[in-house]
Formats: structure tokens, C-alpha cells, sequence
């Protein structure tokens, strides 16, 4: 309506204009009318300057339109109105097609940041690897995956072992599997899968990490004391008998050697047979209490976490473990940083679990002349607090360092297998890990990460 009305104005004027010229090539041919020639050439001069004014408005007006709508200042008003008929309602107009456009933008806005929100919140952490190298992380799980790590290209990716690197780097759309993290002394097994997203001509490959370490570690668990249980179940029910019996035809054997001692060859042979049934008594004696000791595994309780400061746990630690570390000649260093670190935990867990690791420290080192274990806590980049047992023993070899926390493996000639297994599940109880790694000192070194 207001352009309308524009142009018919402007057609308005253009017509007086012509009439004024018509008029005056009238006056200028006729002899005698020189004061109207004079007053019509004013005339139209000056509808010809206002015309040119009005032209000239009405641009300036919709370059600020149109500079408005390519910069999106929506802010901008255009109240026209003064400037004369028809400038109103073109000002109008301007003003309800940029208000037109900015509710249109707040609503692309709003939509944005929604899904931006969404995508931040995702519990899944969400990672971009463009083709030339660049990688995004796009959510808060991501950054969290990640911690205080720099990431901004593939080969950043480095620092979290060859696996995951190989994996990021040759994975294709579509692809779905299992692959290995290693961050801060944790390694945890993500679920990769990769999609291929295409933008503006542009491939970039839209890569999702799923920490299911927890669940592995738990599935494990659950299915080592579901067999346990079973295991200890059968062998009670069919030891215990025989436990039994063995000491019955002890005592019987007994009670008849006391009625025939004017016999001696059948003394003899009763002594023979009370012996032979004694060592089957103690051996279901041994092979019960072998056994009871695994049900420990199938009956811890939950943690009852309380804070804690762990220089004094250490101090208590120490005194119980290496009573007799002088004597053997090894010597043990403690370093907590920062001196007033605590942990929130089950504290008799994990000072039993220290207990354990130091012995084990103490075996290793046996046949040394110059032993040496440290016993360190510190926050790892993560935040996270971890303790370290090191010593400079032998080490453990490659081919059984994943097989030391399996219930029922041991290497040691009267080893039970319990220890370390027990060590793991009051870890994962916790929430934490439990790993070995070769030592700086080329021992081994035990770390617990709460």
C-alpha cells in the first residue's frame, strides 16, 4: 500500500511538471508574457528540485532498510511520517518487515540454542574429526572424557595409547566397536561408533565415545562371584562330609586300638590306618578353610566411606606392614602431595588392600640387598586421587600383569589368589581402579585411582 501510494505521488508530480513545462515553452513562444514566462520557469524549477528531494528520501530511507536487514539491526525504526504524504506508511512498512525478520531470527535462535543445549547435555561424549586433521569436541562429556588434555588435531589424540589413536584414525561411517583409553594411569574400554556427516561440501566424520568400563568391570565381577559361589558351594557340600567321617574313623580307630593292645601286629596296622585317615581329615580341614577364605569374595560389604586424611592412614599402614623391613634390608619412602589430602572411602578397605600391596612389595624383594618401595598419594589431572606402590623388585611379567586381579591366580607357592582379586572388587566397589604397570625403578608399581 505505501509503495502504491508512493508511486502514484511521484506520477502526480511528474504530470505537474510536465503541465509546467508545457506551459512554459506556451509562454516563451508567445510575445508579451515575459513575467509568466520568468514565473513559470520558477515553478518548475522548484517542483523539479522537490521531486528530486522526494526521489532522494525515499533511497536514503531504503538503503538504511536494506543496510538494516543485510547486518540484522532490527533495532532500527523508520517513523517517516514527517517527511510528507506517503513516507508514513512506507516507514511502516520498513519497520514490520524487519520486525518480521527479527522474531523469524529469535525463533532460529532459539531453536539453536536448544540443540546446543541438547547436544551439550548429552551423558555421551561427542567428537568431530574434520578432514584436514582439525578435532572438535562438542559436549561437556566430551571435554570431561578428555580432562585437562589439549585436543585440537589428531595427533593430540596420541597421549591416550595406539589403540585409540589407530581407531580414530582409520574408523569409517558405520562402524561400531570396542576400543582401549588410556588416560592418567586408567584405562578404560570405550564403545566407538562413527557417522559421516556432509555440510556445505565439507566431510567431517561425527564420532561418538561411550565409557562402559564400569559395566565391564561389573558384569566381570558379578560373573567370577557367580562362579565362585557355585564352586565353594559344591565343594563345602562335598568336602564336609568327608571331613567328617575321616575324624569319626579316627576317633574309632583309636577306641579299638585300646581294646586289642594284646595285639601289637594289629596296633601296627590300626596306627598305619589312623595315620592315613588323619592326613585325609586334615587335608578337608585345610581344603574347608581354603575354601571359606574365597567366600569372601561373594560376601563384601558395602563400603561405608567416611572422610579421611591420608598421612595418617599411611602412618597406621606402615607401622602394620613393615615390621620387620629393617631386618630384610628394605626401605620404604612416603610422599603425599598436598599434605593435607584426604579421600572419601571405606578406610579399613583400603587400608587392608595397602596392607596386601606392601606384603606383596615385601615377597618381591626377598632375595634383594637393596629393596626399595615408596608409597605416594597425589590428585591426578582429573582430579582424582591417586595412590601409588612402587618398588624396584624384578616386576611382574607382560603375560600374567592381566591376570594377577583373576580370582584363583597366584604366583606364589602357598598364594591363595585372593588378595588382589578382593583388592579389585573393593576398588570397583569404590567406584575407582585398581592397575600394575612396570615401576620407574623397574619394579613393579600398583596404582589405586578413587
Amino acid at each position: 500500500m505505501g509503495f502504491n501510494r508512493f508511486s502514484l505521488l511521484l506520477a502526480t508530480r511528474l504530470f505537474v511538471i510536465l503541465l509546467g513545462l508545457v506551459a512554459l515553452a506556451f509562454f516563451f513562444t508567445s510575445p508579451g508574457y515575459h513575467a509568466a514566462t520568468l514565473l513559470t520557469a520558477f515553478v518548475v524549477v522548484g517542483l523539479t528540485w522537490e521531486v528530486f528531494q522526494f526521489v532522494s528520501r525515499t533511497n536514503q530511507e531504503i538503503c538504511r532498510f536494506l543496510d538494516a536487514a543485510r547486518y540484522a539491526d532490527f533495532g532500527q525504526r523508520f517513523n517517516l511520517g514527517s517527511m510528507g504524504a506517503g513516507f508514513g506508511e512506507l516507514g511502516e512498512l520498513f519497520t514490520a518487515i524487519l520486525e518480521r525478520f527479527r522474531e523469524y531470527r529469535t525463533v532460529q535462535e532459539s531453536e539453536l540454542r536448544h540443540l546446543k543445549a541438547l547436544v551439550e547435555h548429552v551423558p555421551v561424549p561427542l567428537i568431530s574429526v574434520h578432514m584436514d586433521g582439525r578435532v572438535e569436541l562438542w559436549n561437556n562429556a566430551a571435554r570431561r572424557l578428555f580432562g585437562m588434555a589439549y585436543v585440537a588435531r589428531i595427533e593430540d589424540l596420541e597421549q591416550f595409547g595406539t589403540d585409540f589413536i589407530e581407531r580414530i584414525t582409520t574408523a569409517q561411517a558405520g562402524e561400531k566397536f570396542l576400543v582401549q583409553f588410556n588416560m592418567d594411569n586408567m584405562e578404560r574400554r570405550l564403545t566407538m561408533a562413527v557417522s559421516q556427516v556432509i555440510i556445505e561440501g565439507k566431510t567431517e566424520r561425527l564420532i561418538s565415545l561411550q565409557d562402559i568400563q564400569s559395566e565391564l568391570d561389573v558384569t566381570q565381577l558379578e560373573a567370577w562371584q557367580d562362579l565362585v559361589r557355585v564352586l565353594t558351594h559344591e565343594i563345602m557340600n562335598s568336602i564336609t562330609p568327608v571331613a567328617s567321617l575321616a575324624r569319626t574313623a579316627v576317633d574309632l580307630v583309636d577306641d579299638v586300638s585300646a581294646k586289642i593292645d594284646a595285639h601289637p601286629d594289629i596296633v601296627d596296622e590300626l596306627n598305619d590306618v589312623r595315620d592315613a585317615v588323619s592326613t585325609v581329615a586334615s587335608r578337608s580341614d585345610g581344603l574347608m578353610k581354603f575354601v571359606s577364605s574365597y567366600r569372601r569374595l561373594t560376601q563384601l560389604p558395602s563400603p561405608a566411606k567416611t572422610r579421611f586424611r591420608l598421612d595418617k592412614l599411611f602412618a597406621d599402614v606402615v607401622k602394620l606392614a613393615t615390621v620387620n623391613w629393617d631386618e630384610l634390608g628394605v626401605s620404604l619412602v612416603t610422599n603425599i602431595e598436598p599434605s593435607q589430602l584426604d579421600l572419601f572411602a571405606d578406610r579399613d578397605m583400603v587400608e587392608q588392600i595397602l596392607i596386601n600391596i606392601l606384603q606383596n612389595s615385601e615377597h618381591a624383594l626377598e632375595n634383594s640387598t637393596n629393596g626399595q618401595v615408596s608409597l605416594t598419594a597425589r590428585l591426578n589431572k582429573r582430579g582424582h586421587v591417586t595412590i601409588e606402590v612402587s618398588d624396584n623388585g624384578p616386576g611382574i611379567p607382560p603375560d600374567i600383569t592381566r591376570k594377577i586381579f583373576v580370582p584363583f591366580f597366584t604366583t606364589k607357592r602357598e598364594g591363595s589368589g585372593v588378595g588382589l582379586a578382593l583388592s579389585r572388587q573393593v576398588m570397583i566397589a569404590h567406584g575407582g581402579t585398581i592397575s600394575v604397570s612396570p615401576g620407574d625403578q623397574g619394579g613393579a608399581r600398583f596404582t589405586l585411582v578413587f
